[in-house]
């Protein structure tokens, strides 16, 4: 429960950031409605119940509070939940951290094409600082040396094939970002994990571009080729089965 709870307020400020980015505003000042700038009380900001209360919209202003917001505290709070669940320990807290800071990237990615090269960063320090504990929780032996290469490796697998890409056709074909987060994903979990982060991460795309290529724009067929896909939300999504397996090989 307590795991639930504090992930929901994380959640809140994860929702705030990534929104308040795709406006070029400041994620430390007051909460304020989206629509009408009114400045938030206590009341308006309990993760998930203030939303249904208010029926997803602003009180004085009646505009709609965007769905990021619930979306990323019942996320946040599901994360919080299962991870302090399984090991409610110091593993569990390592697993919420990088869930939470996967989930950041992921919808950086996902709403803005973009992941904060910082935030990756970040989660690379916090990966060769925690990743031990948390793999170990799961049962995985991911020892520090195998996650300093995981992260070496997992930057140079993408910068080269991003660079490869761009010499053949002219163009790019991955963002800045991606090689940075699988190197962060390799600090965390260890090299054994990069063929199959990217494995799923590949199939998930597949599935979504060829759903949309078929449903989109009332059953226009678009080439799914050409189609620009957030490959840092795919590669948050591809983790939790990659830990899954890892665990039970």
């Amino acid at each position: 429960m307590a795991g639930t709870l504090l992930g929901a307020v994380w959640g809140s400020f994860i929702a705030t950031w990534v929104i308040r980015a795709g406006r070029a505003q400041s994620v430390t000042g007051r909460s304020a409605c989206d629509g009408c700038g009114r400045t938030l009380a206590i009341g308006d900001l309990v993760p998930l119940v203030s939303w249904a209360m208010q029926r997803g919209r602003c009180r004085t202003c009646q505009g709609r509070i965007d769905p990021l917001h619930p979306a990323t505290e019942a996320l946040a709070g599901i994360i919080g939940g299962l991870c302090l669940w399984h090991a409610p320990n110091g593993g569990g807290a390592a697993l919420f951290l990088l869930g939470l800071l996967l989930l950041t990237l992921a919808l950086f990615d996902a709403r803005h094409f973009w992941l904060p090269h910082r935030l990756s960063a970040t989660t690379a320090l916090a990966g060769l600082l925690f990743g031990g504990i948390a793999t170990a929780s799961l049962g995985i032996d991911a020892a520090l040396t195998d996650r300093l290469i995981g992260c070496a490796s997992g930057f140079a697998l993408l910068w080269l094939i991003g660079a490869g890409y761009k010499m053949l056709r002219g163009r790019d074909g991955l963002g800045g970002g991606d090689a940075p987060m699988l190197a962060a994903l390799g600090a965390w979990l260890g090299w054994a994990a990069l063929p199959m982060l990217l494995l799923f991460a590949a199939l998930a795309g597949l599935a979504v571009a060829v759903t949309r290529s078929v449903n989109r724009d009332h059953g226009v067929t678009h080439d799914w080729r050409l189609m620009r896909l957030p490959l840092g939300t795919l590669l948050a999504l591809a983790t939790p089965p990659t830990l899954w397996l890892l665990a039970h090989q």
